[in-house]
């Protein structure tokens, strides 16, 4: 009922930094920054300060987050009202999140398409990356989740769930912060010569198997060592004491301080998107519906 682009000018505002008001609406900076740019443009007026101390608000912008509370305030009260006389009850709809699989991006998708679903409410459950423990995770969602945001080609998950992709990320290495390798921008294969390579177990993740019949075909002087089907944090854990090398991903750069995640010239790639049950009910697929034409028109 109200443009939705104040929802975030507000938080900004109240939270006076576009980081802190990125981690409150789960979007980047960039995301944040992005729709406060557009808002300003839409209405010709500049909103914010931007200072070394914060963000602070303009004269102008000062009376237009006065009036958008109210606007936001009423709206809501409106459509309670309404949703009373029409009987319509909310849904939930919950999102897995770990340090592996993130729901961020899922909350990036939620703010563009909100408008679309208004008797939908978002809950947020978290949930461990334990190697041993992940498969029985993903066959709760349907029932504990109804997505969880994962990169993924796992055979062993997509015979417990869907997943409705959105991109991929790119196959890099991840080498401790003193390690010989840890100043280089991108890596060629050859540098890996004579190193430990974790990677995950043969069998269940085609890019991978890939990836390891090229490394042990063309490349035999890497000496690879199996981690398990799954990461986990000891995986990161154990590579960063042990001093060897993790084939790692782009997204999971910063999820080990002491780890260095640097590109490799080479092609692979995994796919990642939103993962919900192989049965799924029918607001879930009209939410997929939904994100299916916020990504066709982005």
């Amino acid at each position: 009922m109200y443009n939705s682009l104040l929802k975030t000018f507000v938080c900004a505002a109240d939270c006076g930094s576009m980081n802190r008001a990125a981690q409150q609406l789960y979007l980047s900076p960039t995301a944040v920054m992005k729709q406060i740019d557009l808002l300003e443009k839409q209405l010709g007026l500049t909103l914010f300060m931007r200072t070394s101390h914060g963000l602070q608000l303009t004269e102008c912008g000062k009376s237009i987050y006065k009036d958008a509370k109210y606007i936001m305030e009423y709206s809501q009260r409106a459509l309670e009202r309404a949703r009373k006389l029409a009987g319509q009850q909310f849904h939930t709809i919950r999102v897995g999140t770990s340090m592996l699989n993130p729901c961020k991006t899922f909350m990036d998708i939620w703010s563009h398409v909100n408008d679309v679903f208004p008797q939908f409410k978002i809950q947020i459950v978290p949930f461990e990356d334990d190697h041993a423990g992940i498969l029985s995770v993903i066959e709760k969602i349907g029932r504990e989740f109804d997505f969880i945001v994962g990169v993924c080609d796992s055979q062993q998950w997509l015979q417990r769930c869907r997943l409705y992709q959105l991109g991929t990320y790119r196959k890099c290495v991840a080498v401790p912060v003193g390690h010989r390798l840890a100043g280089k921008k991108l890596l060629q294969v050859s540098d890996l010569y004579g190193e430990t390579l974790v990677m995950v177990t043969r069998g269940d993740s085609p890019v991978n198997d890939a990836l390891r019949d090229d490394l042990q075909m063309n490349h035999p002087q890497i000496h690879i060592q199996d981690a398990g089907y799954f990461y986990d944090a000891q995986v990161f854990n154990r590579c960063e004491q042990e001093g060897t090398l993790l084939l790692n991903l782009e997204c999971w750069k910063d999820v080990h301080p002491s780890l260095v995640t640097i590109p490799v010239e080479w092609n692979y790639r995994i796919p990642y998107g939103l993962l919900y049950a192989q049965n799924p009910s029918p607001s879930i697929l009209e939410f997929i519906d939904a994100v299916h034409g916020f990504i066709r028109h982005k």
